[in-house]
C-alpha cells in the first residue's frame, strides 16, 4: 500500500510546471535567466503573474500527496509521499533528472501538514525577500526555519527528522546559489511586469 502511494507521488512531482508555462509563451525557461525551471526564474523572465502561477502549480505537487497520504494512511505515509514528490520535482526521470529546487513543492506540503508553522514561515519568507531582494536567500530562510520552528512548536521528533532530511536535499539544490551569494554574483529578484 505504501509503495503504491509513493510511486504516483513521485510522478506527480515530475510535472514540469515552469517548463510548460514558459513553453506556452515560446520560452525555454532552462536556457534563460538562472536556467532553473522554477517560479522565481519564471517571474524574473516572464512576469510576476506567471511566476505566481508556477509557484501555485508546484505547491499543488506537495499539497495533493500530503492531503491524500494523511487522509488515507496517516502522517508517516504522507511524509513518504511528500518526499517522493519533492524528489520527482528535483530529479524528474522524464527530464533526465534535471528539475527544480523543490521549495514550492515542500511549502505546499507543509501548508497541509503544519499550517500554523507554514503561516509564520510565509511572513518570514516575505520579510527576507523584501530585505535581501534575493529569492534564494528567502528560500534558504524557509529551509532552515522549518525544523527550527518545528522544534519550538514541539512537533514529534520523527517528523522533525523527516523535515530535516527533506530540507537537506533542498539545501543541496541551493549549493550554487550559496556559492554565488558568497561571491556576490547572485541574481536579484527583479520581476518583469
Amino acid at each position: 500500500m505504501w509503495w503504491l502511494m509513493v510511486i504516483p507521488a513521485y510522478f506527480l512531482g515530475t510535472f514540469p510546471s515552469a517548463v510548460m508555462v514558459a513553453r506556452a509563451k515560446g520560452i525555454d525557461i532552462t536556457k534563460v535567466g538562472s536556467g532553473n525551471p522554477g517560479a522565481s526564474n519564471v517571474s524574473r523572465i516572464m512576469g510576476r503573474k506567471w511566476g505566481v502561477m508556477v509557484f501555485a502549480l508546484d505547491a499543488l505537487k506537495g499539497i495533493i500527496p500530503a492531503a491524500v497520504g494523511m487522509v488515507l494512511a496517516g502522517d508517516k505515509v504522507a511524509y513518504g509521499m511528500i518526499a517522493a514528490s519533492v524528489l520527482g520535482h528535483m530529479f524528474p526521470v522524464t527530464r533526465r533528472f534535471k528539475g527544480g529546487k523543490g521549495v514550492a513543492t515542500m511549502a505546499g506540503a507543509m501548508f497541509v501538514m503544519q499550517p500554523v508553522i507554514s503561516a509564520i514561515l510565509g511572513v518570514i519568507w516575505y520579510a527576507v525577500l523584501k530585505i535581501s531582494k534575493k529569492s534564494s536567500v528567502a528560500s534558504i530562510a524557509l529551509i532552515v526555519g522549518l525544523p527550527v520552528l518545528a522544534i519550538l512548536f514541539h512537533v514529534p521528533r520523527w517528523e522533525i527528522i523527516t523535515m530535516i532530511a527533506i530540507n537537506a536535499l533542498l539545501l543541496l539544490r541551493h549549493a550554487g546559489n550559496i556559492q554565488r551569494l558568497l561571491k556576490g554574483t547572485e541574481l536579484s529578484t527583479s520581476h518583469k511586469e
